[in-house]
């Protein structure tokens, strides 16, 4: 698979202290983080060419776009720390999962379910496996889902890390999307969590197949994905060009990161572009001929000095990190070829545009100055996340009202390839609390220790009831579709 040696994504940042009240939000509360029906494109080199699916790449651990902060680390949920007080939990008048028995099977069927989600998600964390190479994941994940009466589809479109499990009942009805992430970081295994992704995916599928089994009556369709390369290489972006996500009604998906204890977040996240760029000049001896030879280091330092430059008439929000190589540099010759790596990222994919063209305006003025040949790739846009409105606020009143989860709405500087999808159609893409150690967020190896931990997968498990009640509700509540539908289509008059 052809991609671009970068780490893209994850989530490190999305909590802060300002606190969402679980009951009275309003819906145009969640304007900032609502979905614009209208697809905006940003130009990158397509990584889904099928011809290079077998090739493997090396992936370094380069991940700027990950903010592992979270305010004051005094705030973060932390494993020494005594756990809180539970909820009481309050009566809840937003529809009727309470008046019968369905929140009551779904809580049920995923206790039942525990104690084997968690062997999942452990194996998945002691197999770490980088991009496109998720191949334990896929076999294991495959394998329990085909066993749970779902029609599997392994190495989906193309994809050999890619997987489909879906559950139809009925004639037509509503689909429901749910994402299973499974790929870990080179070097430090599952530091950002993607094992409690993996399960959570797995959990919400088997809960909604449980409620649906209890409703005959009802029509509709369960489709989890299992998607490879999040933190590198768009893999959804992927299977979003190959029809992958084509016929969904909605898609949820959720993520750990670091932050207040018992407490969940439905923040945007930034859009991102990754940028390569190569500099070919012509080696010449530095010492007895200089003048014969076209520096290809000094191009990069000329560039990096130029976007260093341009990073004064920044707005705040917006970031651009990158780093210089080359190849068997000697200080006595002159450097015939250098690459860069440069990142990009703004609150919105159309911020993110204007961004790039003055970056790349900077590299190709590098260029020119010191006479190098240039080549600059515009690699898998990641957009910005838009979380449906209607979706966020009953998934708000349902973990607040049932599990006593505290709900956030600040937005992150990190990236997910989720944007994407979010773009398309109605989404979800809560991310939670895991307690880790002081300076343990997301891509640290604390954070990796944390994903494994007992009270990590608790957090998850909670999550995952309140991803199934959600989706429930779209499957079975068509007034509720109704507003999911106007809420994406028209953000800001819904």
């Amino acid at each position: 698979m052809t991609s671009p040696d970068l780490n893209a994504g994850c989530f490190g940042a999305f909590f802060a202290k300002r606190r969402s009240t679980a009951n009275g939000t309003s819906v145009q509360s969640f304007s900032r983080v609502t979905a614009n029906s209208q697809t905006r494109t940003i130009a990158y080199e397509n990584a889904a060419n099928p011809k290079s699916a077998g090739e493997k790449k090396s992936i370094s651990n380069f991940s700027p776009f990950c903010d592992y902060s979270s305010g004051k680390q005094k705030d973060w949920w932390l494993l020494e720390q005594e756990p809180l007080p539970s909820y009481s939990l309050k009566a809840d008048d937003t529809n009727e999962l309470t008046r019968n028995d369905i929140g009551n099977l779904i809580d049920h069927t995923l206790d039942k379910y525990d104690a084997q989600l968690r062997v999942l998600s452990l194996r998945i964390h002691d197999h770490p496996e980088t991009m496109f190479e998720e191949n334990f994941a896929h076999d294991l994940l495959t394998n329990f889902m085909a066993k749970q009466g779902f029609k599997v589809t392994k190495h989906y479109l193309g994809l050999q890390t890619a997987w489909r499990a879906e559950y139809s009942q009925g004639s037509g009805g509503r689909v429901i999307g749910i994402n299973s992430e499974m790929d870990a970081l080179k070097g430090l295994g599952h530091a950002c969590g993607h094992n409690l992704i993996a399960i959570s995916g797995v959990g919400v599928a088997i809960a909604l197949k449980a409620a649906l089994q209890a409703r005959r009556e009802v029509s509709a369709k369960i489709v989890l994905l299992g998607t490879p390369a999040e933190e590198s290489g768009g893999g959804k972006v992927i299977l979003l060009e190959r029809g992958g996500y084509e016929g969904m009604d909605a898609c949820m998906m959720c993520h750990p990161t670091v932050g207040i204890a018992h407490s969940t977040s439905i923040g945007s996240t930034n859009a991102m572009q990754a940028i390569s760029v190569q500099y070919f000049g012509h080696s010449a001896h530095a010492g007895n001929a200089p003048w014969e030879g076209t520096n290809a280091l000094d191009a990069a330092f000329l560039a990096y000095s130029s976007i260093s430059m341009l990073r004064q008439q920044m707005k705040p929000d917006h970031r651009l990190h990158g780093i210089v190589e080359g190849k068997d540099w000697l200080p006595n010759v002159i450097p015939d070829y250098s690459k860069m790596r440069w990142i990009a990222r703004a609150p919105t994919s159309e911020e993110v545009e204007v961004l790039v063209k003055r970056v790349v305006d900077c590299l190709r003025a590098a260029a020119i100055a010191t006479g190098c040949e240039i080549d600059v790739k515009l690699d898998v846009a990641y957009f910005d996340l838009h979380q449906n409105s209607a979706l966020a606020q009953y998934y708000t009143d349902i973990v607040g009202n049932r599990y006593g989860l505290l709900t956030l709405q600040d937005g992150s500087s990190a990236s997910t390839d989720f944007g994407n999808v979010s773009y398309a159609f109605p989404a979800l893409h809560p991310a939670f609390a895991i307690p880790t150690v002081p300076n343990g967020g997301n891509h640290t190896p604390g954070f990796a220790k944390a994903s494994r931990t007992r009270e990590a997968h608790n957090a998850t498990m909670t999550v995952v009831r309140g991803l199934s009640l959600t989706g429930y509700r779209v499957l079975t509540d068509d007034e509720f579709f109704c507003k999911v539908k106007a809420t994406f289509e028209h953000p800001k008059g819904a």
